[in-house]
């Protein structure tokens, strides 16, 4: 399998990502991918070819293996990393939307019309509900994967030896895993990976929550006063220069109508609003 795709979409992701994120990215790059793919597989390669019973009847092996592996370790990871990078596509797929959005915008306007959006990868209106699902979605599918493990095997620690009595095979017999020490050392580390990146992701999804609270309290009053000053320094401006404002760049002096800037203003105020909503 060529994980070379699936780095490259985590490392687009990297770049609208928080702290915490991108501490996810390095644990499931370092910890999970490269592991996984430098020496779980090695491991596991002859996982059935050494699975052996003191008997030679046909089949008996088969069904021995079939019943305390319903799926390989290794198969499972790999579908677990597999789905666990898909809801990062949603993160990549809404900034493309964004950047599609500006694409357009100028295209009907022209190039130096105002931006929809100060920065395309923020996380501010659809984006961060975007982000958010998409932790929360990636923490549900490890979660669920640790769950499926608990249950497809019945203990997480492989045994030397396993019995199995199975048509058809002519009584009970004994049947051998090989390398089992190695194989319950990544076994463990691999869940451990999985539940520190569960814990990660519902850290971040509290930090942006709580991020998101402290400015809806305190954005408001930020805002209003802005706009309030803006106001002040505009009404005196008008006053004093009777209804003329004067905007100078080294020798180079404009005069602007006030209602043109107060026109200015309001647009400004209203594109932000259609940034908040993107």
């Amino acid at each position: 399998m060529n994980w070379g795709v699936y780095e490259a979409l985590l490392t687009g992701v990297n770049k609208f990502s928080t702290e915490f994120g991108r501490l996810w990215l390095s644990i499931v790059f370092i910890f999970r991918i490269l592991i996984y793919a430098v020496t779980a597989t090695r491991v596991w390669g002859d996982d059935q070819k050494d699975f052996d019973c003191n008997t030679r009847q046909p089949g008996c092996a088969n069904v021995c293996y079939d019943q305390y592996f319903p799926i390989s370790h290794i198969r499972l990871w790999a579908l677990q990393l597999i789905m666990v990078t898909c809801p990062s596509l949603l993160v990549v797929m809404h900034v493309a939307y964004r950047e599609n959005r500006e694409r357009k915008r100028k295209e009907q306007l022209g190039e130096k019309c105002d931006k929809l959006y100060k920065d395309i990868g923020k996380k501010r209106g659809g984006l961060w509900w975007t982000y958010l699902v998409s932790l929360l979605v990636k923490a549900v599918i490890d979660t669920a994967f640790i769950y499926i493990f608990s249950q497809l095997y019945e203990n997480i620690f492989l045994p030397s030896v396993v019995k199995c009595s199975l048509s058809p095979c002519p009584n009970i017999v004994d049947c051998f895993i090989s390398r089992p020490s190695e194989k319950n050392i990544f076994t463990v580390f691999m869940i451990a990976a999985s539940a520190v990146c569960v814990l990660l992701n519902i850290i971040e999804v509290f930090y942006l929550v709580g991020k998101k609270c402290k400015e809806a309290i305190h954005g408001p009053r930020q805002r209003y006063l802005q706009e309030k000053t803006e106001a002040i320094e505009l009404t005196s401006c008008c006053v004093e220069e009777k209804n003329k404002f004067t905007t100078c760049s080294g020798d180079i002096c404009h005069v602007t109508n006030c209602k043109t800037l107060i026109t200015d203003v309001k647009t400004t105020n209203s594109n932000q609003n259609i940034q908040s909503s993107g």
